[in-house]
């Protein structure tokens, strides 16, 4: 159970450790869905769903990921393109299945309702949209904060959701899970978020004596082990106006 102020979910069902394509899968059956992945980065949670069956789009507004989406080797049922999630390149009410997958908090606060209502009218009437966020808890989120502090950016996109999400749908459930991260040295922590466009940290923000110092707390063995929890806000139709 987490505390609200702090981690923005009080009752949520914990699914224990998961993943995101297993949390959908769990929720709605993926083969042959036709989906599309908002914020996709380099496509890690698309290839999971991929991996399941589904069909699907991977848009990323952030032009050098993009260009990296377009140089990558094809997957078979993955393809990308370049859009903001306020101008989805699909026409209306033509998705089974919209993801956030770790990006609304990305979205400018002031584009964050319109985001949501493209969508919205994207998705097929009986359609489903599933936003994943990070929670605020975890030894990972304690290695990134003195760095990469999101508190503000998560609890705006979170409170997106209430205002500009739940209305509209005729049934909503929140679930969370866990997973474990693990490196095999501070260095490899640091390629992992210096090669990171979207958020373009330097080495010097990341090599701080307190950061080393919490990440040695993850040590396990002979490596580094950390744990992280995401949330998933799921709302299914059939939409209200």
């Amino acid at each position: 159970m987490f505390d609200a102020a702090n981690d923005l979910v009080t009752d949520a069902k914990d699914l224990g450790r998961s993943d995101e394509a297993s949390v959908l899968a769990g929720v709605l059956p993926l083969d042959g869905l036709r989906v599309v992945d908002v914020g996709c980065g380099g496509g890690r949670v698309a290839r999971q769903l991929v991996a399941r069956g589904a069909q699907v789009l991977g848009v990323e507004p952030d032009p050098i990921q993009a260009a990296r989406n377009r140089e990558a080797e094809p997957v078979p049922g993955l393809t990308f393109a370049e859009a903001p999630g306020e101008a989805l390149p699909l026409e209306d009410n033509s998705v089974d299945l919209v993801v956030f997958s770790f990006s609304l908090h990305h979205v400018p606060a002031d584009r964050m309702a319109a985001a949501l209502a493209e969508a919205r009218r994207v998705l097929k009437p009986q359609g489903t949209l599933c936003v994943f966020e990070p929670l605020l808890s975890g030894s990972l989120e304690a290695v990134y904060r003195p760095f990469h502090d999101e508190r503000a950016v998560r609890r705006l996109a979170y409170d997106a959701l209430k205002a500009h999400v739940a209305p509209h749908f005729a049934r909503a459930q929140e679930l969370m899970w866990s997973e474990e991260t693990r490196y095999d040295a501070f260095e490899s922590f640091v390629a992992d978020n210096v090669s990171t466009t979207h958020t373009n940290f330097s080495r010097a923000r990341i090599e701080t004596d307190e950061v080393r110092s919490r990440f040695e707390a993850g040590r396990s063995g002979d490596g580094f082990v950390f744990t992280s929890y995401g949330r998933a806000n799921i709302y299914q139709g059939p939409q209200a106006a």
